[in-house]
């Protein structure tokens, strides 16, 4: 049996979904649907049966959880609100969680891939490479990258890096984000507000180097993050702290003009001040450092973003069946 927490998600439901391409369906989903959309990301789904987060940590706690033989556990599930405040809640769902689950996988001999992300890049001033040395010195701007970073640095310090994928998740965009509210990519509410308005906001730029719109950031297609996490899947000795992006930055505007073309509209876009809340922790530049595919002969083609946004747009938010 296969474990994804967070399989209602949005990269966790991906990931259902890339096990059924492969005929997987040996799946137990662990989530909580509470009163989300998120159940809709399951409709299209094969999967053995959905346990709540709660009651699935009470049984890895019982230290009997019944769940017999386990393949793999891909560790998806958490807040991933950059702007989420109560750091008591994130400690314990995302770092205190984590601990509990990674160590059950490891004494069960399974694989086990964790969700981390690169927001624990902080300002970038140690630029972002996912070796060890720059890990330990990271300092993230907000409290969901800080709970991100303190699993990589239990990791290492349990010496369990050499058992384990962390993967450093840059900005995923694509189906079956619809429920993540404001958290949705830029592509998803853009394609709304285009439709309503005719025309798109980013914010301004503080800083001058950067021009409005000129921000800069890992855009990766879903469908690509799935691709690499089945790839780690079948490579058991491929672990560590592992980036995943699409290895080139690109501004918001580029996003935007994508989005553009792929509905075939006019560009138009308004510069909107950033919002207090987010000045000195607002990411301007991230680009995953991704090297290691090619050192480890990942063969992995990844999108575009002009092919990620025309497919999501016209595959997808266009079109009459939104989910994977």
């Amino acid at each position: 049996m296969y474990i994804v927490t967070g399989g209602a998600g949005f990269i966790g439901s991906s990931m259902l979904w890339r096990l059924n391409e492969a005929g997987i369906d040996d799946i137990l989903v662990v989530d909580n649907l509470a009163s989300t959309e998120k159940w809709k990301n399951l409709v299209n789904r094969r999967y053995r049966d959905y346990m709540h987060r709660d009651e699935f940590l009470r049984r890895l706690k019982s230290g009997n959880p019944g769940f017999g033989a386990i393949q793999a556990v891909f560790h998806l599930g958490a807040c991933s609100s950059t702007t989420e405040r109560d750091a008591d809640f994130l400690m314990e769902n995302n770092f205190h969680y984590s601990r509990t689950v990674c160590r059950f996988a490891l004494e069960q001999g399974a694989r086990f891939i964790n969700a981390s992300s690169a927001a624990t890049y902080g300002d970038g001033s140690h630029g972002f490479s996912d070796n060890l040395l720059t890990t330990l010195g990271l300092r993230p701007l907000n409290m969901y990258g800080y709970s991100k970073q303190l699993f990589d640095l239990w990791a290492y310090r349990e010496n369990l890096l050499g058992a384990l994928a962390s993967v450093k998740f840059f900005n995923v965009y694509g189906p079956n984000e619809y429920h993540k509210g404001d958290m949705r990519s830029m592509v998803c509410k853009s394609v709304e507000q285009i439709r309503s308005e005719g025309r798109v906001n980013l914010f301004a730029s503080d800083l001058p180097q950067y021009p409005d719109g000129g921000q800069m950031r890992d855009f990766v297609y879903v469908k690509d993050v799935v691709e690499v996490l089945y790839w780690l899947l079948e490579h058991p000795k491929v672990n560590g702290i592992r980036n995943l992006g699409s290895g080139r930055a690109r501004t918001w505007n580029d996003m935007m003009k994508a989005v553009f073309a792929a509905m075939e509209k006019p560009v138009r876009i308004d510069y909107i001040p950033m919002p207090q809340s987010l000045r000195g922790k607002y990411q301007y530049f991230t680009e995953a450092k991704m090297d290691w595919l090619a050192e480890c002969g990942c063969p992995v083609r990844f999108h575009t973003l002009e092919e990620g946004v025309a497919d999501y747009v016209r595959g997808y938010l266009m079109a009459k069946e939104r989910y994977l």
